[in-house]
């Protein structure tokens, strides 16, 4: 009998143990699954970036060649409630656990937090960790608040979207429904939804040439041509994964890059400056490459694909300029 116990009590801590070290695997691993990846390294890194005045927190429409959702902004400058004159100093990390995710983002933290140190030390999320199943509960209970705390922050975001602009400019149109517009690339490009705002075939057109010209840009790392065809802010998220890319010693090239299919998710005017966000499905080689020796480090040779949503903004006097980049969910 003493040697069964002793065999049990062997048996148990090498249970306990595997459980720690799944909760270490979880502690770690779960920020990741939940951060936007940094595989993605075409101009903008894989993040969603950038503001589209007072809709950065309003997801637009979904459209044919973007039917899924767009990621919430990781970094914007823009805080919710107001437009792009509005801005921060900083970029605002979002996320649920980043610091653009406020009270509710906290409070899922420390709660996963406090759950995950439980574990480690005997405890548990609810009072005790026994078994496999304790395990499972645990998952189980992480998605929960990751669920609840999602809806509740969709639900706060929702309430307090201007919603002014969009219905002034619809009152004040006077419009009928716009004709559609292709960009006439072989059967590809744009198809246009009736907006507020007019979006002409020359438009389309330029959304289409700053596609190409600011993946160039990037992959030259000339700083100076993207001031000429982005926001201020954009050109600084730029900076930043620039200067991430030298410490790491290496250069993204994205080359061969065209269009296969877009269209207008919406178009607006706020003040002076009108607005155009459009979905993008296009095809680009992606490498990065060691800065010495040119040998590929990431990436492929091999042409892929890629479906982002991107915000262009025009002021007065001024061409179309990008202002934002989302992922598609």
């Amino acid at each position: 009998m003493p040697g069964i116990w002793e065999t049990h009590m062997t048996f148990s801590q090498r249970s306990r143990s595997l459980f720690k070290t799944i909760a270490v695997v979880l502690a770690l691993a779960l920020p990741t699954a939940l951060a936007i990846s940094s595989a993605d390294a075409r101009v903008g890194g894989g993040f969603s970036s950038g503001s589209r005045g007072s809709r950065t927190y309003s997801a637009p429409p979904s459209t044919t060649t973007a039917p899924g959702s767009a990621s919430q902004f990781n970094r914007t400058y823009t805080q919710p409630g107001a437009g792009m004159n509005s801005a921060a100093t900083a970029p605002a990390r979002g996320g649920l656990f980043g610091r653009g995710g406020g009270f509710l983002g906290g409070l899922a933290a420390g709660f996963l937090g406090a759950g995950l140190l439980g574990m480690l030390f005997g405890g548990g999320l609810f009072g005790g960790l026994g078994g496999l199943s304790s395990i499972l509960g645990l998952i189980i209970q992480i998605a929960l608040v990751v669920l609840v705390v999602r809806l509740a922050m969709s639900w706060w975001q929702r309430r307090h979207t201007p919603q002014a602009a969009y219905a002034n400019a619809n009152a004040g149109a006077g419009q009928g429904p716009q004709p559609n517009y292709r960009s006439g690339l072989g059967g590809f490009g744009f198809g246009a939804n009736s907006a507020p705002l007019e979006i002409k075939p020359d438009d389309y057109e330029a959304f289409e040439r700053l596609l190409g010209e600011i993946q160039t840009a990037w992959s030259n790392e000339d700083v100076a041509k993207l001031h000429t065809l982005a926001t201020p802010e954009m050109v600084s998220y730029f900076e930043q994964d620039l200067a991430q890319n030298r410490a790491r010693n290496v250069v993204n090239k994205v080359t061969n890059v065209k269009l296969l299919q877009g269209d207008l998710a919406e178009a607006w005017r706020e003040g002076e400056t009108d607005y155009a966000t459009v979905a993008l499905r296009f095809g680009l080689i992606d490498k990065t490459v060691d800065r010495n020796t040119g040998a590929v480090v990431a990436g492929s040779e091999q042409p892929g694909e890629a479906t982002e949503i991107w915000t262009f903004a025009r002021r007065p006097g001024t061409g179309w300029e990008l202002s934002a980049i989302q992922q598609t969910n």
